[in-house]
Formats: structure tokens, sequence, C-alpha cells
């Protein structure tokens, strides 16, 4: 059975409600916690799952036109936050301190020298 959200207009409470396709619009809804009549439905975001192909694709349309990027630091740091968004997986804190340096306007090379860790790799037995 689909839940529905709604909110109270008496209230002002959020509550869930859960009605067959057949009963919505049809059943009385009333506010789970003053039994008040004025409610509203509410609606929530939807999120849609796309394949890595999608999403790959869907970045490589998003991306086209970003020429000359090396060139501008917060360009470069906007584009790798909306490809970070756009994978849809969970990345290192390290990432989201490197893109807010970027969009702070600072060069790659300046990163690199604030933060050396970055250019070791994992297997580095530095």
């Amino acid at each position: 059975m689909p839940t529905y959200d709604f909110i109270c207009n008496s209230c002002q409470q959020r509550f869930d409600v859960f009605l067959t396709y057949a009963e919505y619009g049809q059943k009385e809804v009333l506010c789970v916690h003053c039994n008040s009549r004025d409610v509203r439905r509410r609606m929530t975001k939807v999120r849609i799952a796309k394949t890595e192909e999608g999403r790959l694709e869907s970045m490589a349309n998003d991306f086209t036109g970003f020429e000359g990027m090396e060139n501008d630091p917060a360009e470069f740091g906007k584009m790798m936050k909306k490809m970070g968004r756009e994978m849809g997986e969970d990345l290192p804190a390290e990432f989201d301190e490197v893109v807010d340096r970027l969009e702070a306007g600072q060069s790659p090379e300046e990163i690199e020298s604030a933060l050396p860790d970055l250019s070791k790799g994992k297997d580095s037995k530095e």
C-alpha cells in the first residue's frame, strides 16, 4: 500500500497515511495528532535511479563546453562537485576538501602543495 504524506493545517504536524490506490481521494483523511479534517497533501521528493551508463551519459552531456577550465579553478571545482553528485557514490572527505579549495579559487598546484598526502597513492610505502 502506498504511503502518502500530509500536513495538518490546524496543528501544523506532519503525518503519513497508508491508502490503497482505490482509497486515495475517496477516503477521508484525518490528522493523527489532533483529528482535524483540515489537512493537505505534502509533496515529497522523488528519486530516480540511473544505471551507471545513464549517469556517465548524463555527465558527458553536462560537461561539454568546459574547455579552458584548467585556468578557472572555481569552475573546475563546480564541475567536480557536480560529477561527484552524479556518480551517486560516497566519496572520501578529501574529495570535498579539494573541491572546496578549487571553488575558493586555489589552483590544483596550490592544493597539491598544501595537501601533499593527496598525491601519495594508497599503496605508497613512503
